[in-house]
């Protein structure tokens, strides 16, 4: 792992340290701590450095810096460990909100210099622009994964029925589209005792609505400080929590996809719940 380190980085490294699962800590000789990623399919590591260089760029909410990539490995500054707090949860709020209205191209739309083929976790993410969300959340963001789940015995006919009766049931939500992390799910928020920082991006451009729909279906601490905030910012439009369970069919059918279990019914509660 040194090697390419260095190599990306331009800097020895003088120490390396395991972390959780595959992750790598490493100490460079000018004192900075990177964590180290091994990309686990081609086009991984690409995705996600793109990602965090297009929320970057919005000046919103802290992301961490990328040291260098490669087709194999993907080198970030290490975010300081801390603990949640009220103010930073606001933070987040008003930054969410400004990094939404930074907008993307399309709904859809990959990050400048980013793969159209990315990924979402382990799982595959196509990013196919289109100008209307009903349409492109149904092909690219639900029936993808409900297609994955019956090839893998998950869900059935009758399963499937549902998500394809509730894709032709979305509404037409005419906001343009939003700068989205993609993936802010609670494990992807890291507090360092002042601010919360954003990790690990499926970014995309896409409904702002879904972001804060994932947020709130895994928890984080301060959710309603985070929300009220945000709407100090960007007040989200009327009837915007009975959309939450719309918003969430992305999440849970990739969680259905990736894990099974609990996430398949969910995702089927979610389908039924919306008609």
């Amino acid at each position: 792992m040194s090697e390419p380190v260095a190599r990306l980085t331009g800097h020895a490294v003088t120490e390396t340290r395991r972390m959780a699962g595959e992750l790598r800590e490493a100490v460079l000789d000018d004192g900075r701590v990177v964590v180290v990623k091994r990309g686990h399919a081609p086009g991984a590591t690409a995705a996600e450095a793109a990602g965090l260089r297009w929320l970057a760029s919005a000046a919103s909410v802290p992301v961490p810096a990328v040291a260098g990539h490669d087709e194999d490995w993907l080198v970030i500054d290490r975010v300081p460990a801390g603990q949640p707090s009220a103010p930073a949860a606001e933070r987040l709020g008003r930054g969410l909100a400004r990094l939404h209205a930074a907008g993307a191209p399309a709904f859809g739309a990959a990050p400048p210099d980013g793969p159209a083929d990315a990924w979402i976790g382990l799982a595959p993410m196509a990013n196919v622009p289109a100008g209307d969300w009903a349409s492109w959340y149904a092909e690219h963001r639900v029936l993808p994964y409900v297609r994955r789940a019956v090839d893998a015995g998950t869900f059935g006919s009758a399963e499937a029925a549902l998500f394809e009766r509730a894709c032709r049931r979305l509404p037409a939500l005419t906001e343009p589209p939003a700068r989205l992390h993609g993936d802010l799910w609670n494990g992807n928020v890291l507090w360092d005792g002042r601010e919360a920082w954003l990790i690990d991006p499926a970014a995309h451009g896409g409904h702002r609505e879904t972001d804060l729909a994932m947020l709130w279906l895994f928890g984080c601490p301060h959710l309603d400080r985070v929300l009220a905030a945000y709407e100090e910012i960007a007040p989200l439009a009327d009837g915007w929590a009975e959309r939450i369970g719309l918003h969430q069919l992305f999440p849970l059918l990739v969680h259905t996809v990736l894990f099974g279990g609990s996430y398949a019914g969910q995702a089927v509660a979610a389908a039924r719940a919306l008609g």
